[in-house]
């Protein structure tokens, strides 16, 4: 009776206080986070859905819809306000990402990447690099590419073989890249490429900053993929590309540190255009689940559908929430490879799961391209491997794991 007492006492005490001071966990959105959610909301459905079948179609890269999202400014978001951008946070990003990807995941891949391409910028740039570089993607609608990826270094960056070799006061590029988004049409390109073969990974590459226009660049022909068929990813290969020495990023040897910082800011991104999809193709199902009836019902009402639809609302929920987590803990300053690496293996997997159900639900419709399923059932298997593929993903949390202590928050 006394502990029953005590524990009454305390909660009263406790109740009483004002929330207004509580600095709890809180899921509420800033004023300006809500302003920016329906900017993108609106600008996905009056935009992007109305063109997202012929861009599919077709597979022109969207020039007028990134020049749009531009000139709203939900291109380029992290660029910090000293070199004319928003210098919007972490979550802001992922908070209008979601929404993006909501009306068109290739659209979204196109408007993205400068935020991937930025990163290594953010990292380890210079203030006149970042001036110069950020300032030409801020002052014109400009594409830009993140150009690592290679034919056989994918998940394996430290296959690398891209190389770079000293001459003076220049470098001089010389290798092939792969399935690099925007790069027929990038401004500049981040390029990583070994500069000292005898050395181990984290040291035998570096970072530089390559203009598209550099002599030696050549730009391959547009990939044909299953799915995000408008985003433009191609190879790209130098032959003698001079680089000057203020183009290198961070120092020499110092390359596979910064793409590997730049991951754990750019997965987060990666993930919530998966939930963004994934909430589409849930919102498709639902509706026709309500509308198609059998045996005297929507068929939304069978529980087999009922059950189907559960599941997919439940991880589209879990994966925005473990992709917000990643993104917060980046504004906060803390390392967040493990978080970043749950969010996109999750949310990677969560949307192939959900888009293969909505069609399912659709049935024979949904095997058409008359109905939108089929698409983003396409667009969607790309999230399993980009930027690290699920393996990969769950190779880096078993690390991240086995090196801990204990798994407290």
């Amino acid at each position: 009776m006394r502990l029953r007492h005590c524990f009454r006492r305390h909660f009263a005490s406790y109740t009483k206080v004002d929330d207004s001071a509580f600095q709890g966990i809180s899921f509420k959105l800033s004023e300006t986070q809500k302003e920016f959610q329906l900017l993108a909301r609106k600008f996905a459905r009056d935009e992007m859905i109305p063109r997202a079948a012929e861009f599919d179609r077709t597979m022109a890269f969207p020039h007028e819809i990134f020049t749009k999202a531009w000139e709203l400014g939900l291109v380029n978001v992290h660029v910090p306000e000293k070199y004319g951008g928003l210098g919007l946070g972490a979550l802001d990003g992922v908070i209008i990402g979601e929404e993006l990807a909501y009306g068109c995941s290739g659209m979204t891949a196109a408007i993205e990447v400068n935020n991937v391409a930025a990163a290594p910028l953010l990292l380890a740039g210079t203030d006149a690099q970042c001036a110069k570089y950020l300032g030409r993607l801020v002052e014109a609608p400009r594409p830009a590419s993140y150009c690592v990826t290679e034919a056989g270094a994918g998940s394996d960056v430290a296959a690398t073989l891209t190389s770079a070799v000293k001459k003076g006061n220049s470098w001089v590029l010389n290798g092939s890249k792969m399935w690099i988004t925007n790069g027929g049409f990038a401004d500049w390109y981040f390029v990583l490429a070994k500069t000292d073969p005898s050395a181990s990974a984290g040291s035998a590459f570096t970072g530089f900053i390559v203009d598209g226009d550099s002599p030696g660049i050549t730009r391959g022909r547009k990939e044909i993929n299953m799915g995000q068929r408008c985003s433009d990813t191609r190879g790209i290969t130098f032959e003698d590309v001079v680089v000057p020495e203020e183009n290198v990023l961070g120092a020499p040897g110092y390359g596979f540190k910064i793409a590997m910082q730049a991951f754990d800011r750019t997965r987060p991104p990666v993930a919530i255009g998966a939930v963004g999809l994934a909430r589409r193709a849930l919102d498709e199902a639902r509706k026709y689940a309500l509308e198609r009836k059998t045996m005297g019902q929507p068929i939304a009402f069978h529980q087999s559908i009922t059950f189907m639809l559960a599941d997919m609302a439940t991880h589209i929920e879990a994966a925005r929430l473990l992709t917000h987590k990643a993104a917060y803990e980046v504004d906060c300053g803390r390392k967040n490879t493990m978080y970043a690496s749950m969010a996109k293996r999750f949310a990677g997997d969560t949307v192939y799961q959900v888009t293969a159900d909505a069609v399912q639900i659709f049935g024979g419709a949904g095997f058409n391209t008359e109905y939108p399923v089929e698409k983003l059932m396409r667009d969607a298997k790309i999230y399993q491997i980009y930027e690290g593929t699920s393996q990969i993903q769950r190779l880096l949390i078993g690390k991240e794991v086995l090196s801990r202590p204990t798994m407290e928050p």
